[in-house]
């Protein structure tokens, strides 16, 4: 088995030799505009067509068309600025508490130290990569080499851009399953691939004394057999699943394992929410499924572990032969992540176990969930169980408003569920985010029937915004 690199950029860099990975995305025109000017664009595309100008070419590139980067996405329209000011906060996966005391301690010592305020190696800092490794233990099946094994990311995302970065080639396809993370779009298209979606579809089997109605999402792995083709690279897993709050099972990943064998693929395993799966449930590492170490990344996140979304950093795990290249586009994106966090997250996976810092933390977002899901029963509406992450679905095509309600033009030609959140938002006193955003077009009405709601604030909060969402039932049908 071997992958095709995204070009012989990535292969010469990691030698030391000077390349520029820019020009391999942009047309012929915008190639040469590159060598002339030497200058990036800056800030984003306008709405009116500027005069044409020898960087014309960059604003209008395909990468950010394909990206979804030209229009007004979903967290510019549900931005607080846009909302009311005592509006509450549910659509954004954003804490409003701290990460732990004894964790932002060590970021302040690291502060204290001259090498803690400069560069960190572009693998990462050591005491980080060591305790990264102790932290999964023999998780993956071995123990792991912090020397080639584990890279450090400016967060999970950057992870994610570089590892697409080293291994894609214009025209890879990737196999995303919808509802997606939105940032794996423009993610993958900014690197000339090609995203291929495969939709999950809402069971109708009810969970026993719930009002859910649609417990979980499951594949059509006849759909995902039909979505392969001789172009396609790699599959995008995301476990426990961002909105979903699915939990993928080992036999559905087992037989995804057995497509990715069956056509020699890449999968990348995000499992930034592995500390949070509710229920008892398994939370099964595709890695360490047979055959899938070596054709595998896994991606987690010091921000999503301990409520420290703010500090960027996170990491990759797989063999070195993936790692590598990785390493060498993370090395020219970054170079590398921010030093005193990196010793702020390995002072925090070093002390977690013994405080039982997980359990505990596991209890109160079951906890903060509960709040949720009892408000939901109390309206009567359906939603999809939580089996893992913070978030959950309401199903808010019930939910009617004026017919002369006023909504902002950002809305036209969005689907209902857009104007569904907007009237919850101004009316009810919560945000939310409309789920047909994670949707390419052709999918989207599965979505446009659903809201996420996140559940983590603090239990006050989340009582406050269940206390609101009560006079929703004066708008249902």
């Amino acid at each position: 088995m071997a992958f095709r690199f995204a070009s012989s950029t990535i292969v010469a860099a990691s030698r030391g030799v000077s390349t520029n990975l820019a020009p391999r995305f942009l047309t012929p025109q915008a190639r040469r505009a590159f060598s002339q000017s030497h200058t990036r664009q800056q800030g984003h595309a306008a709405t009116a067509a500027p005069a044409p100008t020898k960087f014309t070419p960059f604003a209008n590139s395909a990468r950010l068309r394909d990206g979804r980067a030209l229009y007004q996405d979903v967290w510019t329209i549900f931005n607080s600025a846009n909302l009311p000011p005592e509006c509450i906060n549910l659509g954004q996966g954003y804490m409003n508490f701290p990460p732990p005391k004894w964790a932002r301690a060590a970021a302040v010592d690291a502060l204290d130290v001259t090498e803690g305020n400069h560069y960190a190696p572009a693998r990462g800092r050591p005491r980080l990569r060591k305790a990264v490794k102790e932290f999964y233990g023999t998780q993956f099946g071995k123990e792991l080499d912090p020397e080639k094994e584990i890279m450090i990311s400016s967060g999970a995302n950057q992870g994610l851009h570089a590892a697409w970065a080293a291994f894609l080639c214009p025209g890879d396809e990737v196999i995303m399953f919808e509802p997606f993370f939105d940032l794996y779009l423009p993610a993958i298209a900014f690197n000339g691939g090609k995203p291929v979606y495969v939709p999950l579809h809402p069971s109708e089997e009810p969970v026993p004394g719930r009002n859910v109605g649609k417990q979980s999402w499951s594949i059509d792995f006849d759909e995902l057999r039909r979505a392969i083709t001789p172009r396609t690279k790699m599959i995008v897993l995301n476990s426990p699943h961002n909105p979903l709050g699915k939990v993928f099972s080992r036999a559905e990943l087992e037989a995804i394992a057995q497509l990715v064998r069956e056509h020699d693929l890449m999968v990348i395993s995000d499992e930034v929410y592995e500390s949070l799966v509710f229920d008892g449930l398994e939370h099964v590492r595709f890695a360490t499924l047979p055959g899938m170490w070596e054709r595998t990344i896994t991606v987690g996140s010091a921000g999503k572990l301990f409520a420290a979304t703010g500090w960027r950093v996170g990491w990759l795990v797989g063999p070195q032969a993936l790692i590598d290249p990785a390493l060498a586009a993370s090395t020219r994106i970054v170079f590398c992540a921010n030093t005193p966090m990196q010793e702020a997250a390995a002072a925090a996976l070093e002390q977690a176990r013994e405080r039982r810092f997980f359990e505990n933390q596991l209890e109160e977002y079951a906890q903060r969930r509960a709040v949720l899901m009892d408000a939901f029963e109390k309206l009567g509406m359906e939603y999809a169980w939580p089996e893992g992450s913070y978030f959950i679905l309401l199903n808010i095509s019930r939910v009617r408003w004026p017919e002369d309600y006023k909504f902002p033009d950002s809305l036209n030609g969005r689907a209902d569920d857009f104007k569904a959140a907007w009237f919850i938002a101004n009316h009810i006193g919560v945000s939310c985010i409309p789920v047909s955003e994670f949707y390419c077009d052709e999918h989207m009405h599965i979505g446009a029937n659903y809201a996420r709601f996140s559940f983590c604030k603090d239990v006050d909060t989340l009582r406050t915004a269940a206390e609101r969402l009560q006079k929703l039932r004066w708008h249902l049908s």
